[in-house]
């Protein structure tokens, strides 16, 4: 599949999207605190010039869910959109300006063990972006190529003692990045790949219940 960062890979994401029909939102999911993340498409580390996201570390001294793997976002204020939202914590956790117009649409929400429930936001970035991590929150940001989500063998589960749903997992960089970011992950790849698959289930790892 052809990943190009380029007008014609923007148009099919777009389309997918658009295509998307979001789940409506249960009624326990309207009691948790809403929030949004950013999927952040941009182009990938030369020489590659094919699309990648946009992955982050959250710095070891959060009051919460330090040192974890992220993808941009945070609770919305009061009076935000989950656009709006998306929008500001890209601004605020890697200095990039998006305008509502780079919004290709949103995957459904994904209630966490924490008390939110994410609205992922998937946003067009602008060509040769320069990322300016901001330390308060942010230890690395990656460019991860969308290639190297797509394959079969990224994707596993895991059975944990404290809970009866499996955990989905996705292998980025050597590593494993557990839900709720891998969940959103991996139904992004699975759109971008051409098939509707709903995450809202998978649980997540006991560190990241609080």
């Amino acid at each position: 599949m052809d990943f190009s960062f380029n007008a014609a890979t923007r148009q099919r994401i777009a389309d997918q999207c658009q295509a998307f029909e979001r789940l409506a939102p249960d009624a326990a999911s309207r009691r948790l605190k809403a929030a949004a993340v950013a999927i952040t498409l941009v182009e990938a580390d030369p020489p590659r010039g094919d699309a990648a996201f946009l992955l982050t570390r959250r710095v070891s001294n959060l009051r919460s869910h330090s040192g974890q793997w992220a993808l941009p976002g945070g609770r919305c204020d009061a009076g935000e959109t989950v656009i709006d939202a998306a929008l500001r914590e890209l601004d605020e956790e890697l200095g990039l300006r998006a305008d509502p117009s780079d919004v290709l649409g949103l995957l459904d929400d994904y209630p966490t063990r924490s008390g939110y429930v994410i609205t992922p936001v998937v946003v067009w970035g602008k060509r040769r972006v320069q990322v300016q991590p901001n330390p308060t929150e942010v230890a690395a940001a990656y460019r991860i190529p969308l290639a190297d989500i797509v394959g079969q063998d990224v994707i596993s589960f895991e059975r944990i003692p404290e809970s009866d749903r499996p955990i989905v997992r996705i292998l980025i960089n050597g590593g494993f990045v557990n839900a709720p970011t891998a969940a959103l992950l991996y139904q992004f790849r699975e759109l971008v790949s051409g098939r509707t698959t709903r995450v809202a289930q998978y649980e997540q790892p006991v560190f990241a219940w609080r």
